[in-house]
């Protein structure tokens, strides 16, 4: 059996390009003792990527030259010698950008499709989820009445967030990119206001729609959008940092904001990495999967069709052409009924 890989050609400068990958055909080895063949139905495209297609130094290893894209999978399990799983499982796994992976099972979860849809575990009953509901709860602690920013406000993480907040009693406020996308935070997520960064002016917009001040920020791009929120925090402010987009094709040093408003309002930020929580994930997903359920958190996905789409695609997430979370579909969902 053969594996359909794409693998890392080269290095990036500035914004990655759809050849800076090779796509290859590798005969996989035959099965051992306690490893699971498994065939993948969905591949997570994230904005962390782009750091690990980069060697500088960072809170994970970079994607060696010639070895296949780092990624979250949703997964069939074809063979199983492990005795954990058995053929016909549904698993989430790190197959990375290919259409089989195979490994031993320890890094395998097991997914129940009647739960939800299976795709849901790389979005919002995945990472992302558990990135939103960790930042926010844990890290932003918002008290009911308090004013929550959150930029990104339509992907996978921000529109999480924005929901979250309003669950608990916040004022949320998005900024986005694009009338279309702050039209969606608002009329179908529920976000009391939605700021477009490509055509306000972005201090005046922030500041009509955060008449109090800003007590949580949670930030997804850094950049302008950190400055403009900066110039708003109220007094004990916090800013989960998550992830700072606007810089990651970056060719030189990006200027930073101006930090005096930190230290004026004696304001908190701090940098989080999601893999470093494991331990709320039960009780984030508990939460999440409930909150679907009632209708309380909406959710959309941004589905590409076939593994080699996925160069194309992931260029999306740095131009601001998604709308929700950015998914490849490798081959079919047996789960899902027909579109």
């Amino acid at each position: 059996m053969f594996t359909h890989q794409i693998r890392l050609r080269r290095r990036p400068t500035g914004k990655p390009a759809a050849d800076d990958f090779d796509i290859i055909d590798v005969e996989l080895p035959p099965l051992r003792e306690g490893e699971v063949l498994r065939r993948t139905i969905y591949l997570s495209l994230d904005p962390y990527m782009r750091g690990r297609m980069s060697d500088g130094p960072s809170y994970a290893a970079p994607v060696a030259l010639g070895e296949v894209m780092v990624g979250r999978t949703v997964a069939e399990v074809l063979e199983s010698k492990h005795p954990s799983f058995a053929r016909g499982d549904l698993v989430v796994s790190n197959d990375g950008w290919q259409s089989y992976g195979l490994s031993a099972g320890d890094d395998l979860r097991k997914l129940d499709p009647f739960r939800a849809p299976i795709s849901y575990a790389l979005g919002v009953l995945g990472m992302p989820g558990l990135t939103a509901y960790v930042g926010l709860l844990d890290i932003g602690k918002p008290s009911a009445g308090e004013t929550v920013v959150v930029s990104a406000a339509a992907g996978a993480v921000g529109s999480v967030v924005g929901q979250i907040a309003r669950i608990k009693g916040c004022r949320a406020v998005g900024v986005a990119g694009g009338r279309a996308k702050c039209d969606y935070v608002v009329n179908e997520l529920g976000f009391d206001a939605c700021v477009d960064h490509r055509t306000e002016h972005l201090t005046k917009a922030l500041a009509s729609a955060c008449p109090k001040g800003i007590d949580v920020y949670f930030d997804n791009v850094g950049g302008a959008v950190l400055d403009a929120a900066f110039r708003l925090l109220n007094q004990n402010a916090r800013i989960p940092l998550c992830g700072t987009i606007a810089d990651y094709n970056a060719t030189e040093v990006p200027r930073g904001p101006h930090l005096r408003p930190l230290l004026v309002k004696r304001a908190m930020i701090k940098g989080f990495i999601v893999t470093d929580h494991a331990d709320r994930a039960s009780a984030c997903f508990k939460d999440l999967a409930a909150w679907l359920a009632d209708g309380t958190l909406r959710y959309r996905e941004d589905i590409v069709e076939g593994l080699d789409a996925a160069p194309s695609a992931f260029l999306k997430l740095f131009d601001g052409a998604n709308l929700g979370k950015l998914l490849v579909r490798a081959s079919p969902d047996r789960t899902r009924p027909p579109e």
